[in-house]
């Protein structure tokens, strides 16, 4: 059993007060959070069991005790995912193979014109990006990290109109893949590389935070248009599901 599995647990039982979860105040507590004998009555495990997932000892929680912690804890839907994810993850890291990405994926951000466009491997590296990109974005280039990029470069911070509250989402979807490849060499590195350059990252990465890919809209500055508002999509490769085409749609003149 994963010790990430633990961790998480560990982290949203400390986050939910009993006035959360109907439970009577007992007074002063030495913890934040729920106990685990509390979080144990709710779900309707033993304490003991729920200590074991907690430590990551070999125990296999069914889908009914993941849906009634995930219930107990007030759990997102991509935490809850999450939990699924890691309480089924195997321990096997990945391999450290180089991506590759196929030659027809490789020109789709080519084909996109104006609007900035990369592919990016399982931990955020980019592996293609076209023109509109490499300008919107100030050092992002195949070879280079969004989530490096977003966290130690001071470009990031100028680029980014709501730079706190887009490093918080990135980080957090960081989080969801490490859990989705517990232990895989890349992204075990990224994390201690970016630990050690970022009081940002040592402050919120402990938060255990999960977010997964998905539109929206964002303020940007572009050094030709201003500060504009845009809308943004992510694609996952076929067949190559750990790689992701996303894309930026400008505002045309006058919009």
């Amino acid at each position: 059993m994963s010790t990430e599995l633990g961790a998480f647990l560990r982290s949203r039982r400390e986050r939910i007060t009993p006035a959360d979860a109907g439970l009577p105040a007992t007074g002063r507590r030495r913890t934040p959070g729920l106990r685990r004998e509390e979080l144990a009555l709710l779900t309707g495990i033993s304490a003991t069991w729920l200590t074991y997932l907690e430590q990551g000892r070999d125990v296999n929680p069914s889908g009914q005790v993941l849906d009634a912690l995930a219930r107990a804890l007030r759990l997102t839907d991509a935490e809850h995912e999450h939990l699924r994810r890691l309480a089924g993850a195997s321990a096997t890291p990945d391999q450290d193979d180089a991506e590759e990405v196929a030659a027809e994926v490789a020109g789709v951000p080519a084909l996109l014109g104006d609007n900035p466009a990369y592919v990016t491997g399982i931990c955020y590296d980019v592996l293609v990006a076209n023109d509109a990109a490499a300008e919107l974005f100030r050092g992002i280039a195949p070879g280079g990290n969004v989530v490096r990029w977003m966290l130690t470069e001071p470009a990031a911070r100028e680029v980014l109109v709501d730079w706190e509250q887009e490093a918080r989402n990135l980080l957090a979807r960081l989080r969801a893949i490490a859990g989705r490849h517990p232990g895989h060499p890349r992204v075990t590195r990224l994390v201690a590389d970016l630990t050690e350059a970022s009081p940002e990252v040592r402050a919120w990465w402990p938060r255990y935070d999960i977010q997964f890919s998905h539109a929206g809209r964002k303020r940007l500055r572009h050094p030709r248009l201003g500060t504009i508002t845009v809308s943004h999509a992510a694609f996952h490769v076929a067949e190559r599901p750990g790689q992701t085409l996303v894309v930026y749609h400008l505002p045309t003149a006058g919009a």
